[in-house]
């Protein structure tokens, strides 16, 4: 009795140390999910004029007084497209080619950037909680540039920048049409899914634990990060969605999930052998002729 009083003794502290250690692996995740210091972040080592685009860096300054760095490319056919970037990358990296493609097509091109990202001012990425601050700056920044009518902006958005996207519609009806590539569903399911692939931690029991520290710690609730509430919400404005289904970064099922909850007129591109943010390299003269071809049906034409 005595020794199994003593095993039982040594499996609960065993047991208790075990799930002290996960519950301190999730915490350390979720501030890691959360902040972007600046010696954290990508070095810009490409700009527009690698892909021979005429352009000028911007500034702009959010609401909350934050400074943040882009660049922009004029119009040629009064139209143009603000281009985000994706979670813990910046404007230059998987954008410059895709940037080029709707500048060859006439378009003006904002390369915009995000708080706690590039070399802009922040530290804690909200997934949309205060990002929507950023992108209303730059918003309205290329509503006053010349050679754009306001009347003919969209937006083209990289991975958690085409949910951004998303919202930023959702909330500016002078955005006219969407594009987005690869984007988050929910920040639940991204989690769910980019865990492995960030971590190399198992999908369960992390995945609840670092959205348990997430609101604790960061005070988010991760279940109000929602990207399908935001595009039932579209204002009929006409949105195309990539989504591969080889994506290990964003659940594969985002793109169906967001194209069910949108309204019409929307667009799904799927395929099923494409990765994350995939379409540009894998299917380049393709993607041209759909993203521009959708910006150009909905910015360009006067009957759309």
């Amino acid at each position: 009795m005595r020794r199994l009083k003593l095993a039982t003794g040594l499996i609960l502290i065993v047991g208790a140390l075990m799930i002290s250690g996960m519950l301190w692996v999730a915490r350390r995740e979720a501030a890691r999910l959360v902040t972007h210091l600046s010696d954290e972040r990508p070095p810009i080592e490409r700009t527009p004029a690698d892909v021979g685009m005429d352009y000028r860096d911007v500034q702009v300054t959010t609401s909350d007084g934050l400074r943040l760095a882009g660049w922009w490319t004029p119009s040629k056919n009064g139209a143009a497209v603000i281009v985000q970037h994706g979670y813990k990358t910046n404007r230059s990296t998987q954008l410059l080619d895709i940037a080029a493609t709707l500048a060859r097509g006439g378009y003006g091109v904002l390369l915009s950037s995000l708080r706690a990202h590039d070399l802009n001012d922040g530290r804690v990425i909200s997934f949309g909680l205060e990002e929507m601050k950023d992108l209303s700056a730059w918003l309205a920044f290329i509503q006053t540039l010349e050679g754009v009518e306001p009347s003919r902006i969209g937006i083209f958005g990289n991975s958690l920048g085409g949910s951004l996207a998303i919202q930023l519609a959702a909330q500016a009806q002078s955005i006219k049409a969407i594009v987005t590539h690869s984007a988050v569903a929910s920040v639940r399911s991204t989690v769910e899914t980019s865990i492995t692939y960030f971590t190399g931690l198992p999908p369960f029991p992390f995945t609840s634990m670092i959205l348990f520290w997430v609101e604790q710690d960061w005070a988010m609730q991760p279940d109000l990060l929602d990207f399908t509430a935001w595009i039932a919400a579209l204002d009929s404005q006409p949105i195309l969605l990539m989504q591969g289904g080889a994506d290990v970064v964003v659940a594969p099922e985002s793109g169906q999930l967001l194209y069910d909850a949108a309204r019409e007129p929307k667009e799904l591109w799927f395929e099923p052998d494409l990765g994350h943010v995939d379409f540009q390299r894998e299917r380049s003269q393709e993607f041209s002729d759909r993203v521009v071809g959708f910006f150009d049906r909905h910015l360009l034409d006067p009957e759309s």
